[in-house]
Parts: C-alpha cells; sequence; structure tokens
C-alpha cells in the first residue's frame, strides 16, 4: 500500500485519531495531513562533506602554538626520521635470545643483539640477579657430555659462538664467578714458571714471568712455553708423552726428547683456529693419567670427539700455565685492553675511601703505637707477628664483651647466621670443595666454609693458596656455658663463624694468606 504523507500508528475502535486505544485488534496507518490538491513537496537528498577524524580533533581543541617547531618540522630537523625508522627496524631483526644457567640449575633467557659481548651479557644478569663484584663473573661455555668447559673473553660475540653449536646437543651457557681471569696481569709468577719459559731467539736465554707477559704485549720476539704433556693419540686410548713447544706461530712438538732443532719440531696446529678448554672428570671419559687435563679444538666444528686434541699436564700448575700462555699468545693487547676496562670498571664502583682498604697486603707494616713517638714501624718479623697475634686477641676480647652485655639484645648474633652468608655451602664433600674452587679460578684468599662429615659439630675453612686448597678445622668448645670456635686450639676465639670470617679478612693469623674471595653460587 502506497501511503503519501507522514504517517502515525492508530487502532480502529478509537475515540480519534490522536489518542491510542489498547482494546482495538486491527491496526493500520492514515495520514496526518489531509487529501488536498496542490502537489507536496518532496525533500531531495543532498551532499554533505564529511570531515575527516583529524580535522575534527583539530576543531575541537584549541590552536597552541609550537614553542619547537625546529624539531617537528622534517625539512629543519637535524635528525633523519627515515633513519631512525631503519634502526627501529633493524634492531628488532638483530636481536637473539640467549639461555643462561646459573649454578642451581636453573636458567634465564635474556633478548640480546647479535653484537652482544660476554662481558654485556654478564652486565646484563649482574643487573637482573643483583650480584655483587660485577668484573669477577664470567660466562662459561659448557659441553656435558664432552665434559668441557671454558671462560669466554670479555671481548668474544654471544650469538657467534651460539650458532656454531650443533641444535640437537646438550651445549649451554654458564653464569659463574672467575676471580683468575685476569689475575696473570697481577702476580705472574704463579701463572708462569720460570722452568717453562725459554726465549725462542736465544735457546740458553731464560725469561722472568713478569717478562714474559710484558713481551707478550710488545712488538718484537716473543718467548715460548715448553714441556712434557701427555697427549691422547688418535683413535686409541693409549696416552703418550711428548715434549711440546708453544709459540705464537702455533704448537709443535719435538719427535726426539726435548729437542728444537727444526728437522725435530713438527707443526700441530694453528692457535688463530682453536679454542681451549679444560677437561672435567678426564679419567672416567678419557682415562687420563690425571685429572689436570685440557684440551684443544677448532673454533668452528661442532661438540665431537674425534675433532679434539687432548693433552695431560702433571700438575695443577703445569696446566694451567699452557692455558693461559695460549690466551696471551691468541690474544695478546686485546686480553690487556679487557683487563684495563675491567678495572676501570672497578674504580668507578669503588669510592676513594674504600680504595685506601684494597691495597695489596704486601705493602702493608706491621706497627707500635704503645710509644709516646706517635709509631714505628716493627722491622723484627717475630715481634711484627706477636704483635699481630696480641691485636687479634684484642679485638677477639672487645667483640665478645659486646656481645655478653647485660643490655645486649638476645640473639642478636645467633649461631646460625652462617648459613645466609654467601660463603657457607653446607654439607658439601671435600671433593666438591675443591672442585668449586678450581671452577672459581683458584686465586689466593678463595674460601669457604662446610659442614664436616668426619667430625661432629664442626666446620671447615676450604682455603686456596698457590693453586692448592687447604683444609682448616673449626671447632666449636663450650666456656661459660657458651658455644665458641677456634681454629688454633683455643688462642683466638669467636662467637660464630661470621665473626671467624671478618677476623681473618683483616688478619692472616694462623693462615697463609688472608681470606679475600667468598667462593660463592648464583642462582638465576
Amino acid at each position: 500500500m502506497e501511503v503519501d504523507g507522514l504517517c502515525a500508528e492508530v487502532f480502529e475502535g478509537g475515540v480519534g485519531s490522536d489518542d491510542l486505544v489498547c482494546h482495538g485488534s486491527t491496526l493500520s496507518l492514515t495520514p496526518l495531513i489531509p487529501h488536498t490538491s496542490t502537489p507536496l513537496r518532496r525533500s531531495v537528498p543532498q551532499d554533505v562533506p564529511r570531515r575527516s577524524k583529524k580535522e575534527n580533533k583539530a576543531t575541537q581543541a584549541p590552536s597552541i602554538p609550537n614553542p619547537f617547531p625546529e624539531l617537528c618540522s622534517p625539512s629543519q630537523s637535524p635528525v633523519q626520521i627515515g633513519s631512525l625508522v631503519g634502526k627501529s627496524v633493524a634492531s628488532e631483526k638483530d636481536r637473539h635470545v640467549v639461555r643462561v644457567y646459573g649454578e642451581d640449575t636453573l636458567g634465564r633467557s635474556l633478548c640480546v643483539l647479535s653484537g652482544a659481548t660476554a662481558r654485556d651479557v654478564c652486565h646484563m644478569l649482574v643487573q637482573t640477579a643483583h650480584c655483587s663484584d660485577e668484573e669477577s663473573w664470567a660466562l662459561v661455555e659448557l659441553h656435558p657430555s664432552l665434559g668441557l668447559e671454558r671462560c669466554l673473553e670479555d671481548h668474544e660475540r654471544v650469538i657467534d659462538l651460539q650458532s656454531s653449536w650443533p641444535v640437537d646437543g646438550s651445549t649451554k651457557f654458564l653464569f659463574r664467578k672467575n676471580y683468575a681471569k685476569y689475575e696473570f696481569f697481577k702476580k705472574p709468577m704463579l701463572f708462569f714458571p720460570e722452568s717453562m719459559i725459554s726465549d725462542s731467539a736465544d735457546v740458553s736465554k731464560g725469561v722472568s714471568s713478569s717478562d714474559l707477559v710484558q713481551t707478550l704485549l710488545q712488538a718484537g720476539t716473543c718467548p715460548e712455553i715448553q714441556g712434557f704433556l701427555y697427549v691422547r693419540e688418535a683413535g686409541r686410548k693409549a696416552w703418550k708423552r711428548v715434549y711440546y713447544f708453544l709459540r705464537r706461530s702455533g704448537l709443535y712438538c719435538s719427535t726426539k726428547g726435548s729437542s728444537k732443532e727444526p728437522r725435530h719440531l713438527q707443526y700441530v696446529a694453528d692457535l688463530a683456529d682453536l679454542n681451549i678448554y679444560t677437561v672435567t672428570n678426564s679419567r672416567k671419559l678419557y682415562t687420563a693419567p690425571s685429572e689436570h687435563t685440557f684440551c684443544f679444538k677448532s673454533c668452528s666444528d661442532g661438540a665431537r670427539s674425534q675433532d679434539m686434541k687432548l693433552f695431560c699436564a702433571e700438575n695443577e700448575q703445569t696446566k694451567t700455565c699452557w692455558i693461559t700462555a695460549f690466551r696471551l699468545f691468541k690474544y695478546g693487547k686485546q686480553l690487556h685492553s679487557n683487563y684495563q676496562l675491567s678495572q676501570s670498571g672497578v674504580r668507578q664502583q669503588v669510592s676513594p675511601r674504600d680504595a685506601k682498604g684494597r691495597e695489596d697486603e704486601d705493602s702493608l707494616v706491621a706497627m707500635d703505637f704503645t710509644g709516646k713517638s706517635g709509631g714505628r714501624v716493627i722491622q723484627n718479623p717475630k715481634e711484627a707477628e706477636n704483635a699481630e697475634q696480641e691485636e687479634g686477641q684484642a679485638w677477639r676480647k672487645r667483640e665478645a664483651l659486646r656481645y655478653t652485655l647485660p643490655n645486649a639484645p638476645p640473639g642478636s648474633r645467633p649461631s646460625s647466621v652462617h648459613q645466609t652468608q654467601p660463603w657457607f655451602h653446607g654439607g658439601v664433600s671435600r671433593c666438591e670443595a675443591q672442585r668449586l674452587i678450581e671452577e672459581q679460578g683458584q686465586v689466593d684468599g678463595m674460601f669457604l666454609i662446610r659442614e664436616s662429615r668426619q667430625h661432629g659439630q664442626c666446620y671447615v675453612l676450604s682455603l686456596c693458596y698457590k693453586l692448592k686448597t687447604k683444609h682448616y678445622l673449626v671447632i666449636p668448645f663450650e666456656e661459660a656455658g657458651r658455644t665458641y670456635y677456634t681454629m688454633d686450639d683455643g688462642e683466638t676465639i669467636f662467637i660464630d663463624l661470621l665473626q671467624l670470617v671478618e677476623f681473618y679478612q683483616i688478619n692472616r693469623g694462623i693462615l697463609p694468606v688472608r681470606l679475600k674471595h667468598p667462593c660463592v653460587r648464583v642462582a638465576l
């Protein structure tokens, strides 16, 4: 039905057309305007211009003058907008995921750029895990199936190394302490025995340890490292004793004893194409003569046992000398730059007041302040030792008195306070303690405290000195109803292990060296 004009809904049977009646049942449409002969004007649709959303927002907000037109104008801006967009897109493509594990077998995933170095990753982990001593942390490459591990140099790119690993392998990164990373720059005589150093230009001329490091960092002739090593023959389980020479040009061996004649020298490998690894559990995995085992492996090859060159040294010092010399010969000045960079980071973190307390213990002298002259240097070694013991006894009495005063809060220093310290490792075994110290560098003064398995209620202080781990028994005893601890048969006693550690960090006492570096484990 065609309807002209406007319409309204009405019900039939109603009183009027303007009323709505509910009792009607038929719905019809009636015109509101009566029919006339005058034609009605119909509306014609018109095009209405629409504004964009930006124009609407601009019209709603008041116009504010731009105070920095030179920053918003592309023509006047000193920064190219296109270059910024390109860099942001490129950075997203260059990001990679690296998973690093702590000593508690738990890992953390990091998003890094393709050019990130081992130093950069360690810095990120130090920030996220809230660790201290930033420069002593290191990233370790671990091959569990082969028993190989290697501390990455600070300048090595992590992504380049990770891309060379086999896809289905078990190789991973570890975040661990390594105090010996640059220790040979400070004390080269501990890392390079003079019997293993010779001048390649003059066989009869010997070179000292300090001269070796300086010569390696300078141009000209370079000393060499020499000595006997046990080598595992290819395809066999037998080990053979051979005389080797490590030079900047590569690794050589002598086919006739320790002869250096050119006709007796045989070229083994180029250092630029190799990485050096320490071998763990080498007796069980490779039937090595001793546990002082290391190996050379190509940088490009995957983790395969047939691509490794296994060596075994007679003692730990010889093994450390070969590994450290390999690092110096391969990286040279780059290694020294890494060391200088790490030292600059330490100087920035330590205030001048704290730096005065970090002097080398060799520069400290014993003083006597009992006279009226203001103090004198004790020249007699026996008198200096007695003064040190008297100072330790006086310090112990002051500390013990402070915690036995009537107004001292009970339990302010509980006997279990050591369990929260990073240097306490619970009930680890003697072998496990030695392994932890070896993994973290074996520098003088590295220590940990553990529970004794042979003596109940006793503890053991494991201390590293001259690449060897010594163990000292800490014995508890009762005196006046209170428990004390001692390591020297009661000459110096302590109320808890924390006080014991604090004392031997300041005074050497019966120990060969003061406690310096705690052997710690970090949880990521």
